[in-house]
């Protein structure tokens, strides 16, 4: 049974027709996820499904007493209303105290804001977790959301993907987050020319259809070709969570990608960054850094050594507040640590994307503003004009020639990216990056990321974008420490889950002994010093650089025996040296083991 209807619907803003003769309906247990590109239609067609826009043109039907729950990228909180009164409106305490959902929904979505704080001095982040919260606490039949992952952290969307995902609601979602999408999404429609074409599954479903479209096709200039089978290549190449079984036929989707290299080739791009950069990149000796300068704020490193080498694609996780920006300042030489020394190469050049938005001359037109920093740069194997990336990165025609001023914020950030890129760096900084970006924008910013030779640190609640521009994690946990995580962000979130209760708490309620516990001074992980747990863990990273030299040298040993298949004197030779390695490899990964197990980690 359908719960909304809607029967050849046309919508135009001036000239542009964002929507044309769409007829489609939202059913009872129907999780849909919306995509398309900025500016395509997507918040005009949710818009008109929810009532709140009446179309120029064709018939909305809602079904008789339809709830209908939406969260905007605005909202309309009472700036004279405390928090508690905005999301819970005239629940008496025992009332919402006693529901485990509503505490639940308080805890991980409001758990670090003060209840009886007025919403006039909330930040934009805080509204918009308010605003959400208070949309969860209601029960409605269909919830419609917008952007619901904005402000939040991994943690954070992780609950809200099981959370929406529990619900019996029906759900319309507009997100640039892919892997939020494969969550919650059981059909995926695409906003595109005025229409809306729509494909069965998740996002990994949505990616592979449509590549099985273009292939029957064949419609699909080859550079478009390319960038999708490579993106496919590597999401059925990924972790198993991330690839839901789509419910069509793969098989031709499957030979499109069969022979299809992996998205980066790593030795090569390692082999050109230390060119570029030498052996040192950034090598943190006992650094101290407080978020708030020397001695203020919270605490974010706490006497770390750490290494950042040519060539690490890095990905920096932590909870909203846990200093992963701190860390990038710190590398970026814009704040000082309060103790410790912070050593860069000496041929470090760098780029580093903040959150803030650098301003830009209004006056000037978006190819000028590139081309003032550089009209060619080489990425990898290829040398691209400044004209070319701007294009790659959704600046198309005559976009290219707007006004800087006209520009909306999403642009301005694809403008400031694209500005740092020229500046050919060996090094890029990037904090939230896929910030106002599309899903086509974000493949095109990975695919160019793809063939960049250089030290990657990028900070990002996009778990999607983490997993696929970076190599490793890393957390900060609230420890103080750097935490190396082999098992990405699902590692960082059982030990999240392990380690860390989110409760919400009303001002003034007392602290547990536990969160008034004075902290250990000088002492360290099972009680050893400081000293010596730094010493442990200089060992696990020579360690850790041992395995991969091993680890290479036994690939190269691999291919070199699949070359000498019909020689066998120099196969047996291979064979011996191939033993020995992986005999040196079980040694170190023994010792590495033990003094992982000493660390606690």
């Amino acid at each position: 049974m359908n719960l909304v209807n809607l029967e050849s619907v046309s919508h135009a803003y001036g000239p542009k027709p964002l929507l044309h003769d769409v007829s489609l309906g939202v059913a009872v247990g129907d999780r849909i996820g919306v995509v398309g590109r900025n500016g395509g239609g997507k918040t005009t067609l949710i818009s008109v499904i929810a009532g709140a826009l009446k179309p120029h043109g064709g018939r909305v039907t809602h079904n008789r007493g339809l709830r209908v729950g939406v969260l905007s990228q605005g909202d309309d909180l009472d700036p004279d209303r405390s928090v508690e009164e905005a999301v819970l409106g005239d629940r008496a305490e025992h009332e919402w105290a006693g529901d485990q959902g509503i505490r639940e929904i308080l805890g991980s979505l409001l758990g670090d804001i003060d209840l009886t704080s007025k919403a006039r001095s909330l930040s934009g982040g805080e509204r918009r977790r308010t605003a959400l919260a208070r949309l969860l606490i209601d029960e409605h039949e269909l919830i419609i959301l917008d952007e619901p992952t904005n402000h939040l952290d991994i943690e954070a969307i992780d609950w809200l993907a099981r959370h929406l995902s529990a619900r019996r609601s029906a759900l319309l979602v507009v997100t640039h987050d892919r892997w939020f999408l494969d969550a919650v999404a059981t059909r995926t429609w695409e906003v595109v020319d005025g229409g809306v074409e729509r494909y069965e599954g998740g996002y990994a479903a949505y990616v592979l259809a449509k590549a099985e479209r273009a292939r029957i096709a064949a419609a699909t200039e080859e550079r478009r070709q390319n960038l999708m089978r490579k993106e496919i290549a590597w999401l059925r190449r990924g972790p198993p969570a991330r690839t839901s079984k789509p419910k069509f036929r793969i098989d031709a989707a499957q030979a499109l990608i069969a022979d299809e290299p992996p998205p980066r080739d790593n030795v090569e791009l390692v082999k050109f960054a230390s060119a570029r950069l030498g052996k040192t990149v950034y090598d943190l000796d006992d650094v101290t850094l407080h978020a708030g300068g020397p001695g203020q704020g919270p605490l974010v490193l706490d006497h770390c050594t750490w290494q950042f080498g040519p060539g690490d694609r890095i990905g920096l996780i932590g909870v909203n507040g846990s200093g992963k920006s701190s860390v990038l300042r710190l590398l970026a030489d814009t704040v000082g640590p309060d103790t410790g020394k912070v050593v860069r190469g000496k041929t470090v050049r760098l780029a580093h994307l903040s959150q803030e938005l650098a301003e830009l001359d209004p006056g000037r037109r978006v190819l000028e503003a590139v081309e003032e920093i550089r009209k060619f740069i080489k990425v990898g194997k290829r040398e691209w004009t400044a004209s070319q990336l701007l294009e790659r990165l959704g600046f198309r025609g005559d976009e290219q020639w707007k006004v800087i001023g006209d520009l909306s914020g999403g642009e301005r950030r694809r403008l400031q990216l694209l500005r740092l890129l020229m500046d050919d760096p060996n090094v890029l900084l990037l904090d939230e990056p896929t910030n106002d970006l599309d899903i086509e924008t974000l493949n095109e910013l990975e695919d160019l990321l793809d063939g960049w030779p250089g030290t990657l640190i990028v900070v990002s609640h996009d778990r999607y974008f983490l997993e696929r521009v970076a190599d490793r994690s890393v957390a900060l946990l609230g420890d103080g420490r750097l935490s190396l995580l082999p098992g990405g962000v699902d590692e960082y979130l059982s030990r999240r889950a392990a380690g860390t209760a989110v409760t919400a708490r009303v001002a003034g309620a007392p602290a547990t002994a536990a969160e008034t516990a004075p902290a250990s001074v000088g002492m360290s992980t099972a009680g050893m010093s400081t000293k010596e747990e730094r010493e442990l863990r200089k060992d696990l990273g020579r360690f850790e650089r041992r395995l991969d030299r091993l680890g290479e040298r036994e690939a190269k040993l691999h291919a070199s025996m699949a070359d000498a298949a019909a020689d066998y004197s120099r196969l047996a030779g291979l064979d011996a040296e191939l033993k020995e390695i992986l005999a040196e490899k079980e040694t170190v990964e023994a010792e590495w083991l033990d003094l992982a197990e000493r660390l606690g980690e």
